[in-house]
């Protein structure tokens, strides 16, 4: 799990001066979650979680601005976690009922990592948890719910359905988490935001977490009319990209992408890799030359539905898929760890793109790599990234090795994606 500092090889990249590290077993929490933090090795905490867990663990309120992968997820977690645990032994109003922790995901991909890191992060507390996104699993989903879960994570339009239907009740929610509340607003999601947060308890009768890649105007608002005087912590808020990430450009035309890309990769055989394309047809192109090359690559896009988009992400997780191609559908909410490398084969049209994208990589202070390929067509992006960052991204020659012939795929009929 990605959102903690492992005390072995990557303490020693981001941690210099450990004299100014927190470590977890001296924050005021649950036994039990400590003993889920030492399972897992982890000793000290990442900067969103040094700053606002304190914070959380006394009770008050949090809106926090942090990048992806710099371990938010648990910060609020261990908050939800000992809110309810404190909670059921003092507080008659929650005690016996359920859900008691509602915890609001813009994308299925992130709900369902928060699911995972939940059950490993809370596995000695006793507190039960439930899943609800939409695309697939919808009578399951809704018999897991019905028999009652402590911690609720969804997606706003499944849990709505749920809610209407009266499957479960929001009155008894103790502790509340927005998470990517800035993705929320992008993916249009504030009216279903609004209906649920209006129909839990009052924010003086609960503990709020807002989590942000940006606090802007309208993510403040938000903040400050659903929660109760919010305490903002802002975490490098000038630095828009991970801190570990090496970033370059490769100047090249579009007729020679291709060429370059399978060239380029292998030179990392072993390497997880994510490359984002601007279409979809393009992620199917790039896709067969790179079967055709010998990759195990497969594409993640708009099209393709939730239950092989689960298998995939999980393929490549467990390293039976080492190249992933996808559109920016992926750009969020997927969490993987060892992804070493991103490519940029499109550069992205909008900035803030380009920041989620390389977010995959270098998370938690581990180090990684991204590059892109600037053609004709998208090198016009390249002005207003670097602007949005804040910085030049290092340009890299074209060698000619990169741009060698390589392997055809085979003509099958029809161009048909294949995405299995």
């Amino acid at each position: 799990m990605q959102d903690f500092i492992s005390p072995d090889a990557k303490l020693g990249t981001i941690t210099p001066d450990l004299q100014d590290k927190v470590e977890f077993v001296s924050l005021k929490m649950d036994k039990s979650l400590i003993k889920g933090v030492k399972m897992m090795d982890f000793v000290y905490c990442t900067p969103i979680q040094a700053k606002t867990l304190p914070l959380l663990l006394s009770g008050l309120d949090v809106a926090g601005q942090a990048q992806t992968g710099t371990g938010k997820t648990a910060a609020y977690l261990l908050a939800v976690f000992n809110r309810l645990i404190s909670g059921s032994e003092s507080n008659s109003r929650t005690k016996g009922t359920r859900p008691r922790g509602l915890i609001l995901a813009p994308t299925r991909e992130l709900a369902i990592q928060i699911y995972d890191d939940a059950k490993k992060l809370g596995k000695f507390s006793g507190l039960t948890f439930g899943l609800a996104y939409g695309g697939i699993d919808y009578q399951v989903q809704r018999e897991t719910l019905s028999k009652g879960v402590d911690v609720l994570i969804g997606t706003p339009g499944r849990l709505i359905d749920y809610f209407k239907q009266g499957v479960f009740s929001l009155k008894n929610i103790d502790a509340l988490v927005l998470d990517e509340a800035d993705r929320m607003f992008d993916l249009g999601f504030i009216k279903d935001l609004r209906y649920l947060l209006r129909r839990v308890p009052h924010p003086s009768e609960r503990l709020s977490m807002l989590f942000s890649a940006t606090l802007s105007h309208r993510v403040t608002e938000l903040a400050y009319e659903h929660m109760n005087n919010p305490r903002t912590v802002r975490i490098n808020p000038e630095q828009r990209t991970a801190e570990h990430v090496t970033q370059k450009i490769f100047h090249i035309s579009s007729d020679e992408k291709i060429r370059f890309l399978v060239n380029k990769l292998k030179q990392y055989p072993s390497l997880r890799c994510i490359i984002f394309i601007n279409t979809k047809r393009m992620v199917t192109k790039v896709v067969e030359y790179l079967k055709a090359n010998d990759f195990s690559a497969r594409a993640l896009s708009g099209d393709v539905d939730q239950s092989r988009r689960q298998k995939l992400i999980e393929r490549f997780k467990n390293g039976s898929i080492n190249v992933l191609v996808a559109t920016d559908v992926a750009a969020r909410g997927l969490h993987v760890d060892d992804v070493s490398l991103v490519i940029n084969f499109d550069l992205p049209q909008n900035p803030e793109d380009y920041v989620h994208r390389i977010g995959r990589t270098a998370r938690a202070g581990a180090s990684g790599s991204a590059l892109s390929l600037a053609c004709e067509e998208y090198v016009f992006s390249l002005v207003e990234i670097e602007k949005y960052i804040n910085s030049k991204i290092e340009v890299s020659q074209v060698s000619e090795s990169l741009l060698t012939e390589i392997k055809k795929p085979k003509q099958k009929g029809k161009n048909k994606a294949r995405f299995n």
